[in-house]
């Protein structure tokens, strides 16, 4: 049989397995074709334009009947862009048939192969998810989705894939803040775990993409009791798992100096807030039962009678962006002071 290397993709094809390769069931009625000569021409990233021009092999070399036996098809591979772990990413951007998409996708992994590849991304818009269902059945799963996009992934080499997995924790944090009348603010929820359970706590919160921990501790009290805080520093953090959705979770227990005094509870999610005397706080039955809530307690009033040092925030760069990010550590012992 006679074979012919691909041009580019380097790698043989024949007219039996290009057609499979390409997701057709069938291969075309072609009389004598038993080869196909592939030639393409590289643009921007992996799109590359590909013919197909059915070949006659008869001993006499008889010519190809240019209406039963050839064949001319343009063909377009995904337009990827390489990662820096050997890998490439694909974004989807325009509509497409899933059927078709699914044969673009078979043949571009062929490309992938051949190049020594070994990850690849689709990043999906929410706009073309009628092409999940060809991805997953070539091999790709889910690794995580946002509100405008899924993300899936393939591993091309055998065996075990090294591809880093979703994003396992979720952060939160808990504020500490007390006046100088050594009042700790402290609300009620009127949703979640503690909703109607009469527990006065700290304010807390999720820390948001992209936002600093400091940034959000000040967030989330101004949100649940109105009241400005300054951040001061991290004083401990708790991980723990299967929490929410089965993820991780790191909660910082966060210090705040107090900017304004007056407390506005919000409306949506808290029942009541106000300042309320900390050996109160500190004496509720729920506290002193929960080992995590007494170190708690005990952290802060060792904090406010300075005999602990916490973590504060220092603004750094690093050899990966030369824009500012926080590191948190006790600046009292490294200052000596």
């Amino acid at each position: 049989m006679l074979r012919r290397p691909a041009a580019l993709l380097s790698f043989s094809i024949t007219a039996r397995n290009l057609w499979s390769l390409l997701g057709f069931r069938f291969a075309p009625k072609l009389a004598s074709c038993t080869a196909l000569q592939l030639s393409s021409s590289s643009t921007a990233g992996y799109r590359t334009r590909t013919r197909f021009r059915a070949m006659s092999t008869s001993v006499n070399s008889t010519p190809v009947n240019e209406k039963d036996e050839q064949v001319f098809q343009d063909f377009k591979l995904l337009n990827a862009v390489n990662d820096r772990y050997g890998g490439v990413i694909v974004e989807v951007r325009e509509a497409m048939d899933s059927a078709l998409f699914g044969s673009v996708l078979r043949a571009s992994i062929a490309q992938w192969r051949h190049q020594g590849k070994k990850g690849v991304w689709i990043r999906l818009p929410i706009q073309h998810v009628n092409l999940v269902e060809a991805a997953v059945n070539e091999g790709f799963w889910f690794h995580h989705a946002e509100p405008n996009y899924l993300m899936l992934c393939y591993w091309i080499p055998e065996g075990t894939h090294t591809l880093p997995a979703n994003a396992s924790h979720r952060i939160g944090i808990g504020a500490f803040v007390m006046n100088e009348k050594r009042e700790v603010l402290v609300v009620q929820e009127s949703t979640g775990r503690f909703q109607g359970m009469g527990v006065w706590k700290f304010p807390t919160g999720v820390v948001n993409e992209g936002e600093d921990i400091c940034a959000a501790a000040v967030r989330e009290v101004k949100e649940e009791t109105a009241v400005d805080t300054k951040f001061i520093e991290i004083l401990a953090f708790r991980q723990s798992h299967k929490a929410f959705f089965d993820k991780s979770d790191i909660f910082f227990l966060c210090l705040l100096e107090p900017l304004s005094s007056e407390v506005q509870k919000q409306e949506t999610e808290i029942e009541a807030a106000k300042w309320m005397p900390f050996e109160e706080y500190k004496a509720q039955p729920f506290v002193q039962k929960h080992e995590l809530l007494k170190y708690i307690a005990d952290i802060c009033l060792a904090k406010k009678d300075g005999n602990y040092s916490g973590f504060s925030p220092v603004p750094t760069t690093s050899a990966f962006s030369d824009e500012k990010d926080y590191m948190y550590f006790n600046t009292t012992d490294l200052n000596g002071q």
